[in-house]
Formats: C-alpha cells, sequence, structure tokens
C-alpha cells in the first residue's frame, strides 16, 4: 500500500470520528437541574414562592451538578465522614443540616486551606484557639475530625443564641455575627432571605442547600456512584509522653504513610529548628511528637478486624 492511500485512509477515519463526536455532542443536552418543590434548611422553609429565592438556589444547584470531579470527590467522602460528624452535630443538638456546612466550607478535605482558614470547617487561628483547638508547629487540630466538629458544635450554638435561627446561623458562620445583626438593622429585615448581603455570604446558605439536595439523591443528578467503602474502625490510642510516631506505627502493625492518613492534625513537616528538643528527629519531618505536661493527645489507629 503506497503511501497516499494511507493517507487518504487516515483522512477518511478522522473526519468519521470528528463526524461522531459532534454527534455525541448534539445528542448530549445541557439544561438546568430540577429543583425541588419544597426545601427547609434545619427544619425552616425556604420560601420558594419567591422568585429571587427560588433564582438563586437554581443557580447553586446548576453550578455544584456541573461541577463533576469535585462533587464526585464529595460524594465519595460524605460516605467515610458523615456518620461521624453527624453523631457529634446530634450530641450538641445542632440540626444535621450543618453537616452540609462542613461540606461547602472544606469539600470534607482536611487539608483544606483558604488563607487563614483550615481544615474540615475552615477554623482561623484565633478562633481556632477560642475554641481549644490547638494550632502549633506540629499540631494542627483545626485538621482532627472529632475535636473540630466539637468547636464547631461549640460555635454555632454560641451564634445560635444571638439570632435564635439556624438559618441567620449558618449566615452568621460565614460572615461574622456583628456583620448579620448590622444588615439587618440597616435594612430593616430579619429573614436571612430577605437580607441583601456580601456576594459570598448572599450564596452561602444557597450552596449549603444546593450541596445537600445533590448528596442526598445524587442519581437524581446524574452521579452514578459504585458502592462506598465502609468507614474504617478506628480505634483510639491515648498519648500523654512523648512519641516517636514511626515506631508508634510500626507498634500497632501500620506505617507512618497510614497514620498519618488516619491523623491529618499532625502537622508533617513543621520546620525544625536547632533549638527544638527533637531537632534532630523532626529534621526533615514530624517524626517525634512533644506532649506538654497534663497534655495528651488521642491518635486514631485502624481497628484489626
Amino acid at each position: 500500500m503506497n503511501k497516499v492511500k494511507i493517507v487518504c485512509i487516515c483522512l477518511l477515519i478522522c473526519q468519521f470520528g470528528f463526524r461522531a463526536v459532534q454527534a455525541q455532542a448534539v445528542a448530549q443536552k445541557i439544561s438546568f437541574p430540577p429543583v425541588p418543590a419544597t426545601i427547609d434548611f434545619a427544619a425552616e422553609n425556604v420560601p420558594l414562592d419567591n422568585p429571587i429565592v427560588y433564582e438563586q438556589l437554581q443557580q447553586e444547584l446548576t453550578k455544584n451538578v456541573y461541577k463533576h470531579s469535585s462533587t464526585l470527590a464529595i460524594l465519595q467522602r460524605v460516605g467515610l465522614y458523615k456518620e461521624r460528624i453527624m453523631g457529634i452535630l446530634r450530641k450538641n443538638k445542632v440540626p444535621d443540616d450543618f453537616f452540609y456546612l462542613a461540606v461547602i466550607e472544606s469539600e470534607l478535605w482536611p487539608y483544606a486551606n483558604s488563607g487563614k482558614a483550615a481544615g474540615f470547617w475552615q477554623f482561623r487561628d484565633t478562633t481556632a484557639k477560642e475554641y481549644k483547638l490547638e494550632v502549633s508547629r506540629f499540631v494542627d487540630q483545626r485538621r482532627d475530625l472529632e475535636l473540630s466538629t466539637q468547636a464547631a458544635c461549640n460555635f454555632l450554638n454560641n451564634l445560635n443564641k444571638t439570632f435564635n435561627n439556624w438559618t441567620l446561623t449558618a449566615a452568621a458562620y460565614n460572615s461574622g455575627r456583628t456583620s448579620i445583626m448590622n444588615t439587618q438593622k440597616a435594612q430593616g429585615v430579619q429573614s436571612y432571605y430577605d437580607l441583601h448581603l456580601t456576594l459570598e455570604t448572599n450564596d452561602y446558605v444557597f450552596r449549603i442547600l444546593a450541596l445537600k439536595i445533590i448528596c442526598e439523591n445524587p442519581a437524581a443528578y446524574g452521579y452514578e456512584l459504585s458502592k462506598n467503602r465502609a468507614p474504617e474502625i478506628l480505634e483510639a490510642v491515648e498519648i500523654k509522653e512523648d512519641v516517636n510516631l514511626i515506631e508508634l506505627a510500626q507498634k500497632y502493625k501500620i506505617n507512618y504513610k497510614t497514620l498519618k492518613y488516619y491523623n491529618p492534625w499532625l502537622v508533617y513537616n513543621p520546620g525544625a529548628a536547632k533549638t527544638d528538643k527533637y531537632y534532630e528527629q523532626n529534621k526533615w519531618m514530624n517524626v517525634m511528637l512533644e506532649v506538654k505536661p497534663g497534655q495528651g493527645y488521642k491518635i486514631m489507629i485502624p481497628k484489626k478486624q
């Protein structure tokens, strides 16, 4: 077969392939995802009969339905973390829907970082310390699922004492208590759905609602998920004195990588200083965990079945 024939065949194959792609593109219709007839946040009905409210929810639902890769990652993590977070919310009498506040804040990724905010609930350093979370060179408890969720519950319950309304409490989590109170006073309205807020806070509760809608019925929005792997059963190991983390991992028949996976609050590379007690061990990574007198930590280890 000469070169001319080969070139002609290749051109024909490319042409047919291009037409097939065109046909597929024409067949794939992009449309607005369905907005539920009714929905509530923390038992407060969302006034979808208000066209502005309806449009805001539709916009956030559309953004997140078509944000495929990040929404898929969220759906996978929901299966891993929902039960543990919900248990703490309920213990503290915080409505279940606040689980989705954590979803939009961090996508349930412990290493999420935005400016000075970090962790599952995106606490800033100052707020974290106010709510008894340690943020140091070696430890960042904003990345500890249980401790940060407990701190978030304390913070949310504190906010709700001011507003006595969970929707406004969610908005205040984003923009601050004083901002919401000043806006209510200036505009002469009380409901979140009637307030004109900053762009971010204006969309904030609607983003929570959008993720709630998708996560509670993913198939209705085109997400076909394989069966989520069951969350690992973990046991807490009390640490009350300095410990070598690599040796601790080996003691429980796991490796350092696995220990770090289940304990993302242990800072990997703290940037050791020569004055540090364990400078040589921690020169390249956090090997030695120093425990101050009267202090202690819980390290989570996968339980052997």
